[in-house]
């Protein structure tokens, strides 16, 4: 009796073990995030499921430093993060700006530190010009939040925006459909979650049903887990651009 009583106290510690590193491992190291809107197309698109890297962008400790390859989000790198309007929703852009650059762009092309840049990841999907969208930064002539207001006021010197300290400028790769730093402001490096690794699954279904999971959406899964599963992007790894 004793012997079996150790074998399943043996087992059942085993098994906690396990679930604690799991859950370890998916809170701290990995996280799993679904891109909800087509901002990012065609790097990332609506019903792709990421592994996001939490720990690249971690704040080092005073021994991990030495052991772990942390290091401070670079131009071209993509990020996840918390959207500085709503910090419970998770945003996934591309950083165009670290601390001390300096931007604008000039019909819809980006320049940085005076230079213009080349973006092959870039798509711009709507012929008509938008003077705010395409040659920022300039007065707003739609809806933009109180935080980017506040940053042109305050961060533009001679027609360029210039990114202040422990913040961050990013956009869409979908340049004309993105709701990013243009409209809602900088992002803070406190808000910066971590970088994603590679596309685990892609389904194409429409938002509402990715950010609700409405019983239609468990219906189409359940009729169309096949056809609607992208099946050239399962593993895709997703890798950052050199902006220079």
């Amino acid at each position: 009796m004793t012997r079996y009583a150790d074998s399943v106290r043996n087992f059942f510690h085993e098994w906690t073990l396990n679930i604690l590193i799991l859950l370890f491992g998916t809170t701290t190291l990995v996280q799993a995030f679904i891109v909800p809107t087509p901002s990012m197309d065609t790097t990332v698109m609506v019903g792709d499921h990421l592994l996001v890297d939490k720990l690249s962008y971690a704040p080092p400790g005073s021994i991990s430093r030495y052991i772990l390859p942390y290091t401070e989000p670079k131009r071209g790198d993509i990020i996840v993060f918390r959207y500085p309007m709503d910090i419970s929703q998770n945003y996934v852009k591309r950083v165009m700006g670290v601390p001390g650059d300096h931007i604008h762009l000039v019909n819809k092309v980006v320049y940085l530190n005076g230079k213009p840049l080349t973006e092959p990841y870039a798509q711009h999907i709507f012929p008509s010009p938008d003077p705010y969208r395409d040659n920022f930064p300039t007065e707003p002539d739609g809806p933009v939040y109180d935080r980017a207001k506040q940053m042109l006021a305050e961060h533009v010197q001679n027609g360029e925006l210039v990114v202040p300290p422990d913040s961050y400028f990013a956009m869409g790769d979908n340049r004309d459909n993105s709701l990013d730093s243009r409209y809602w402001g900088f992002v803070p490096r406190e808000n910066i979650i971590g970088k994603p690794l590679l596309i685990f699954w892609s389904y194409d279904a429409p938002t509402a049903d990715l950010v609700g999971y409405s019983s239609d959406h468990f219906i189409d899964l359940a009729k169309n887990f096949f056809f609607k599963t992208r099946w050239d992007r399962e593993l895709k790894l997703i890798r950052g651009y050199p902006v220079q």
